[in-house]
C-alpha cells in the first residue's frame, strides 16, 4: 500500500449527514413497502426446502451475500453483476468505473473463480450439515482464503485451484466446528465462529504454502496484496467520502467498488420489496440494518480519514459486516442499538485490525487482522451495547 498525497480539503463532516439522510430515506421507502403482497418465497420457506433442489440452489447462491447478512439470491447476483460491470469499466478505462475493483490488481476474474470454487466445493462436501434445517456457515470460503491467495500470490489456475480447494477443506469445516462447538453452547453470535474459523484456517493455509511451495508455483513472492488505490491520487472530499461509504458494502468479498455495492444493495431491496421476510434471515429488519451499516461506515470514513490518506486503504468496512448486524440480531433494531453499535464499531475495530495486520508475517494476507478484529469487536461490543441500552 502506497501513501497518496492529499489534493483537497479533508473529508467534510457533511458526508456523514448526507449518508444518514439517504439511509433514512431508504428506510422510509422500505417501511412503506412492508405491507405489499408477497411475490417471492421467504427465508423460512427456503430453510424448509433445503432438502429440495430449489431450496438448496437458493441457499448456495445466497451464500455470496451472506457476509453482509443479506442472504438472498438477488443480492448475490447483484453483487457479482455489479462487480462484472466494474471490472469491464476498469478494463475499458471508463471514468465512471469507481474504485478499482479488487484493489486495481486486475485479478478480479481469478478472484471470483477461486471464491466460487471454494463456495461450491464447501457446499458439496459439507452440505450434509444442512439436512436438519439449521443454519450453517457454508459461505465462509467465498469471502476468505481463496480470494486472499489470488491477491497475495497472483493469478493463475494453480493458485485459484489451491485457494478454492483449501477454502473448502480448511476454512468451511473450521467455521462449522467453531459455530457448533463454541458459539451455540456459549450462546455467542455465530459471526464469532465464522471469522475465527477464517483466521485460523487461513493462517494454516498460508504456512502450508510456505512448506509446500508447489501449491502456488509458478508465482511471484507473496506481495501482501495489490495496490489499494487508483494510480492517480483522488480528491478526498465529500464525493470521495460518499463513494467510499458505498464501496465499503462490497469490501468483505474483496471487491471494494461502488457498482458492486449498488448491485448488492439493489438486489437486497428488490428481495425486500417482493417479500420483507426474505432477506436478513427473514427478520424484516433490512431497513434498520442498511441504516446501521451506512452509519458505521460513514463514521469510520470520517474519523479515520487521515489514515485513508496516509495508507491508501483502511478497514472502515469491519463494523458493517460484524458489530452492527450482530447487535441488531441480538438486541433488536432499536435506534439506540443501531447508533451505539455503529459508533463503537467504527471507532474501535478498524485500528485494532490494522494493529494486528501490521504484525503478521509477509506470507500471510493482512485480511486475517480484519477478521480477528471482527471477532473481538463482536465479543466485546455486542454485550456492551446490550448493557448500555438495557432499561
Amino acid at each position: 500500500m502506497i501513501p497518496v498525497r492529499i489534493k483537497s480539503a479533508p473529508l467534510l463532516p457533511a458526508a456523514l449527514l448526507v449518508t444518514l439522510a439517504l439511509s433514512v430515506l431508504s428506510a422510509g421507502i422500505l417501511s412503506s413497502e412492508a405491507g405489499t403482497a408477497l411475490a417471492w418465497s421467504g427465508y423460512a420457506d427456503m430453510m424448509a426446502q433445503l432438502n429440495e433442489p430449489a431450496g438448496r440452489w437458493r441457499w448456495l447462491i445466497g451464500d455470496m451475500s451472506e457476509v453482509v447478512f443479506y442472504k438472498h439470491e438477488f443480492a448475490s447476483l447483484g453483487l457479482v453483476g455489479g462487480g462484472l460491470l466494474a471490472w469491464w469499466a476498469g478494463r475499458a478505462g471508463k471514468r465512471w468505473q469507481g474504485f478499482p475493483i479488487a484493489y486495481g490488481s486486475g485479478r478480479w476474474p481469478w478472484l471470483v473463480l477461486a471464491s466460487t470454487l471454494g463456495l461450491v466445493l464447501g457446499n458439496l462436501i459439507w452440505g450434509w450439515t444442512l439436512t436438519a434445517g439449521q443454519w450453517q456457515p457454508t459461505f465462509v470460503a467465498f469471502v476468505s482464503l481463496p480470494a486472499a491467495m489470488v491477491l497475495l500470490y497472483g493469478p493463475g489456475w494453480r493458485i485459484a485451484l489451491s485457494g478454492g480447494v483449501m477454502g473448502a477443506l480448511l476454512v468451511t469445516p473450521a467455521s462449522l466446528l467453531l459455530v457448533s462447538a463454541v458459539c451455540l453452547p456459549l450462546q455467542l453470535p455465530a459471526v464469532v465462529g465464522n471469522v475465527l474459523g477464517m483466521a485460523a484456517a487461513s493462517l494454516l493455509a498460508f504456512y502450508l504454502c510456505q512448506w509446500v511451495p508447489a501449491l502456488v508455483r509458478p508465482a511471484a513472492q507473496a506481495t501482501r496484496g495489490a495496490a489499494m488505490e487508483a494510480p492517480i491520487a483522488p480528491r478526498y472530499g465529500l464525493g470521495w467520502g460518499l463513494r467510499r461509504v458505498l464501496a465499503d458494502f462490497s469490501e468483505a468479498p474483496f471487491y471494494g467498488n461502488e457498482w458492486a455495492s449498488l448491485g448488492l444493495i439493489g438486489g437486497a431491496l428488490l428481495a425486500h420489496a417482493l417479500n420483507p421476510e426474505s432477506p436478513f434471515y427473514g427478520s424484516g429488519w433490512l431497513a434498520q440494518l442498511l441504516v446501521g451499516q451506512a452509519f458505521a461506515s460513514a463514521v469510520g470514513v470520517w474519523v479515520w480519514h487521515r489514515r485513508w490518506v496516509e495508507r491508501g486503504w483502511y478497514p472502515t468496512y469491519i463494523p458493517l459486516v460484524s458489530v452492527v448486524p450482530a447487535s441488531i440480531l441480538v438486541h433488536g433494531p432499536a435506534p439506540a442499538v443501531i447508533a451505539l453499535s455503529g459508533l463503537l464499531g467504527a471507532l474501535l475495530t478498524p485500528p485494532l485490525a490494522v494493529a494486528i495486520s501490521d504484525r503478521l508475517p509477509a506470507h500471510c494476507h493482512p485480511y486475517i487482522g480484519n477478521v480477528l478484529s471482527m471477532a473481538a469487536g463482536v465479543l466485546i461490543l455486542v454485550p456492551l451495547v446490550g448493557w448500555l441500552v438495557a432499561p
